[in-house]
């Protein structure tokens, strides 16, 4: 069974249990919403175990979650540095011209027709998405994820088409 990351343990939250997790999920309200199923991962990315989220809230840039049986801070400690992954069966249908991540990253990368890379990383600084491609001898291009510079997106066939505007790529 695949599993993608949503999001890392990085602490406790007080006494009852509570973890403070970094999200890495665009969807945390449904990820850690109450009863939802996440896959626990320990620190060498090896499975643990099924956990159920008993309560979920946001604080600053955390999201603090609770899970069903674990109500003290001893029953928790533990999972501190552990990921918390969901099961590509329990990821929902997105919208048109939506995209999970692992459905992007490794995408081949097409400008007028001519391979210039492929999707190496995707970066996340504010407003837009930021697609890193990574080019044979040259730095790595970082593209936003706006409709004049991406054009089309085509998972099926593996492939993105853009246009690289004026001042995008350095090296020209």
């Amino acid at each position: 069974m695949n599993y993608f990351n949503v999001g890392k343990i990085v602490n406790t939250q007080g006494l009852q249990g509570e973890l403070r997790v970094m999200s890495v999920t665009d969807f945390a309200e449904e990820r850690f919403k109450k009863g939802a199923q996440l896959a626990l991962f320990d620190d060498k990315d090896h499975f643990v175990t099924t956990l159920e989220i008993a309560s979920h809230r946001k604080q600053k840039n955390f999201d603090i979650v609770k899970f069903k049986g674990l109500y003290h801070i001893n029953d928790v400690e533990k999972y501190k540095g552990f990921s918390l992954k969901v099961a590509e069966e329990n990821l929902s249908d997105l919208d048109e011209d939506e995209f999970y991540y692992h459905e992007i990253i490794g995408l081949d990368v097409y400008e007028n027709d001519v391979l210039i890379g492929q999707i190496k990383e995707i970066l996340q600084p504010g407003a837009n998405d930021v697609w890193v491609v990574k080019r044979k001898g040259k730095r790595d291009l970082l593209l936003p994820y706006i409709p004049p510079v991406v054009l089309k997106v085509d998972v099926a066939a593996g492939r993105v088409d853009v246009d690289v505007l004026e001042g995008l790529d350095d090296e020209d």
